[in-house]
């Protein structure tokens, strides 16, 4: 069942297609992190940004505890659809998937099952091994189990399933360009158990990916420079 549509796209996510003079010549889906129920009433000035090279950005409205599980990738698909929809876009048009902690994860999560081939992404302190994060902080069995217990496996599965080092292990990430962004000292997200081992990973197996540690930075703290760069990347990957 199709619920979303142009006319009420804006309740489903953040979009600054109105933005954009001229040609839409790629799209950027930045997920949040968790718990942000945040809805945009005004353009936020990364949506002018993206505007100004012709980038359409998204903001999913998701879950705020939704782990990217089958329901968060079929809403962003469905986002998707609306608007290659309303814009008669080509079906090769670059699709960047971003995001930072657990919008780190649903960014690259998102690449493994998304609809629409994902030319690259961009993640800022990603989450990455699942399953050692579900025992990191307190606070998050609650929330990894509101998005997991219902999509019909052991935990541990389901776990691995959404699981960014797990999937590349299982060589189920696609061949494409991956940027990591890590501040080296996150409390949040661990740089060692996550960023760290997922481009080890990556590396050899084969992946294409740079990786950036920020220092002196907590979690998805980015300086300037560094916003900068992660917006960069998004922008050349969609113009090159």
């Amino acid at each position: 069942m199709k619920v979303i549509n142009y006319e009420n796209l804006r309740s489903y996510c953040y979009s600054n297609d109105k933005l954009i003079e001229g040609e839409i010549k790629g799209i950027a889906l930045e997920f949040y992190g968790l718990g942000s129920q945040a809805m945009h009433g005004e353009d936020p000035m990364q949506g002018y940004l993206y505007a100004r090279s012709g980038v359409l950005l998204i903001y999913p409205y998701s879950n705020p505890w939704g782990w990217m599980n089958s329901e968060e990738v079929a809403l962003t698909d469905e986002i998707l659809d609306v608007i290659f929809e309303k814009y008669n876009l080509p079906s090769n048009l670059p699709i960047i998937s971003c995001g930072g902690s657990m919008g780190g994860l649903c960014a690259l999560t998102y690449c493994a099952y998304a609809k629409r081939a994902v030319k690259a992404c961009v993640a800022n302190c990603p989450v990455c091994d699942f399953p050692f994060h579900y025992t990191e902080r307190e606070d998050l069995p609650r929330t990894i189990y509101s998005a997991l217990h219902h999509e019909g496996l052991e935990l541990d599965e389901a776990l691995r399933s959404r699981s960014p080092l797990h999937l590349t292990l299982d060589n189920k990430m696609p061949r494409i360009n991956y940027y990591i962004f890590h501040c080296d000292t996150d409390h949040a997200v661990n740089i060692a158990a996550h960023s760290d081992k997922l481009v080890k990973a990556m590396n050899e197996n084969g992946y294409s990916v740079k990786y950036e540690i920020v220092h002196n930075r907590s979690h998805c703290n980015l300086p300037l420079d560094a916003k900068e760069k992660y917006e960069q990347c998004v922008i050349n990957e969609i113009l090159n």
